[in-house]
């Protein structure tokens, strides 16, 4: 494999996670980020859940956190050794242009250019890059050291060398590839999700069900671990917010205006998942972790 050098842009819930997990095995990495304290803050809040979930000792994650050689502000410096840059910054079509706009005028012929986003397609954010031949997809799910799939998708032109080059460090980084060969409006696992989390936030907006009743419910009825809000403060609401406002700037939908209403208040507030400290729930000791959750009815 010839990938060895990383750059992740953009350092928010998902972008520092991949970040740190390539760094983890082994990866040289670069992460731009438009502020360098609150991006080194994220790359260090990762400790606990490494420790937590994958016994990851303090001396092996900073190992990994050596790895990141540069965290910088100038995207010319973060690209200019990088054979493959992820792009993650937040969901909407104006960012995205706006950064491939600035990419592509510095970025390096050799680069492979990849896309983490979780709604668009390669086809409507490669227009914005230029070069299709070395632009694809490719998607994490959140918490990717325990939930670790890659699903991985190009655009008609991309050359097949490289598709196969970004398997081999999805396999390389710990995760499994999940391989798509056509375009689908999210992917395999947020065209299952998405609809799920949107149907529970309506039958919240509607009044019918406070959202620990309904994670209850699905999580009794089905025997999941998780409801659809422990899984959207996971997320963060930001990005359940823009996700409905595109749906709802897309399509005109109402449900989905009403649901980015109701999420633009939780943020603005501060309460805009577990990364805020509380969400839907209050951590680090959330309401769910209690013995008897499955059992009382709030």
């Amino acid at each position: 494999m010839t990938i060895k050098n990383v750059t992740i842009a953009g350092a928010g819930t998902l972008g520092s996670q991949i970040a740190y997990q390539s760094a983890l095995k082994g990866m040289r990495v670069t992460v731009w980020n438009r502020h360098v304290e609150s991006a080194e803050t994220r790359l260090h809040a990762l400790k606990d859940a490494y420790h937590r979930d994958l016994k990851l000792s303090e001396a092996d994650f900073n190992a990994g956190m050596a790895n990141i050689v540069a965290v910088t502000t100038d995207l010319r410096e973060a690209v200019e050794d990088a054979d493959l840059v992820i792009e993650a910054v937040p969901e909407a079509m104006e960012v995205k242009e706006a950064f491939y706009e600035e990419l592509k005028a510095v970025v390096p012929d050799k680069t492979i250019v990849a896309s983490n986003s979780s709604t668009f397609m390669p086809s409507q954010l490669v227009k914005f890059f230029g070069d299709p031949r070395r632009f694809l997809h490719i998607h994490f799910a959140n918490e990717i050291w325990k939930y670790n799939v890659a699903e991985i998708v190009s655009n008609p032109d991309t050359k097949p060398e490289l598709v196969e080059e970004v398997i081999d460090f999805a396999k390389a980084i710990g995760m499994v590839p999940i391989h798509l060969y056509k375009e689908q409006p999210g992917y395999v696992l947020n065209l299952l999700l998405i609809p799920f989390l949107d149907a529970a936030m309506a039958l919240w907006v509607n009044g019918i069900a406070s959202p620990h009743e309904i994670d209850k419910d699905w999580m009794i009825s089905t025997g999941s671990p998780s409801g659809p809000f422990i899984i959207l403060d996971t997320v963060g609401l930001r990005t359940a917010y823009q996700i409905s406002l595109n749906k709802h700037q897309a399509t005109g939908d109402e449900m989905a205006k009403q649901v980015a209403d109701k999420l633009k208040e939780m943020i603005d507030a501060g309460h805009y998942g577990r990364e805020a400290g509380q969400g839907f729930y209050h951590y680090p000791d959330a309401e769910f972790l209690a013995p008897d959750f499955l059992k009382e009815v709030t």
